[in-house]
């Protein structure tokens, strides 16, 4: 059974979600939060193994309350999936660096917000190569926003680097396999020693490295 909280301020989404999520079996609703500082509070009283959670909310917002569940050594098992209105809300990456497995719109259709659950519950990141390029061109890149190298990254080879940086650019295995023409096998296998290397809980925070360390071309 996956555990199931959701974290909106507007009750008529919570309603949705709610009912969506309840009529789904194999998934449990374990709770619900209206800000970001009670998705935090619910979040460690019920151990959801999914958060969807909303970037825009009073107080304590979704991008520091996942900041603070990701950073809780009680919750690492938990995966938060960020709820936007748009689809490359200018929170979207903050989140990603905070820890969120990804991303989804709110006008997401009810059977591809259920998959996602299940991606994410378990443990694959919730971003398709096409959006991966978007949202990181468009705010990664930005003037303010320098390389800082993740401490590890010196334990990483030319090559696990190389696919890093590749992940980083929105590929996927398949693509990976095909620019450094080796098989998808070999493709998966450097990019699994590389997370395991950096400590990446999923694939999202893959890119956030790779962008933060420097290792992203365009």
């Amino acid at each position: 059974m996956i555990k199931v909280l959701i974290a909106d301020d507007q009750d008529l989404v919570r309603i949705g979600l709610r009912a969506l999520v309840e009529s789904e079996e194999g998934l449990a609703l374990v709770g619900e939060a209206a800000d970001g500082l009670a998705a935090v509070e619910v979040a460690r009283r019920a151990r959801p193994d999914v958060i969807l959670m909303d970037v825009r909310m009073p107080g304590v917002d979704g991008i520091e309350a996942t900041r603070r569940i990701v950073a809780d050594p009680e919750l690492t098992g938990t995966r938060v999936i960020v709820l936007t209105t748009f689809e490359l809300d200018e929170y979207v990456f903050d989140a990603l660096r905070h820890g969120a497995s990804g991303f989804l719109t709110k006008d997401t259709r009810p059977a591809e917000l259920l998959r996602a659950i299940r991606l994410v519950a378990e443990g694959e990141a919730l971003l398709s190569p096409s959006v991966t390029r978007r949202v990181v061109r468009e705010f990664a890149t930005r003037p303010s926003r320098v390389p800082r190298p993740h401490p590890r990254l010196g334990t990483l080879t030319d090559r696990e680097r190389e696919v890093v940086g590749l992940v980083g650019e929105g590929l996927s295995n398949e693509e990976i396999a095909e620019r450094l023409v080796v098989s998808p096998a070999t493709a998966r296998t450097h990019v699994s020693r590389a997370m395991v290397k950096l400590a990446a809980r999923d694939r999202a925070q893959l890119v956030v490295f790779a962008y933060q360390s420097g290792l992203v071309r365009w």
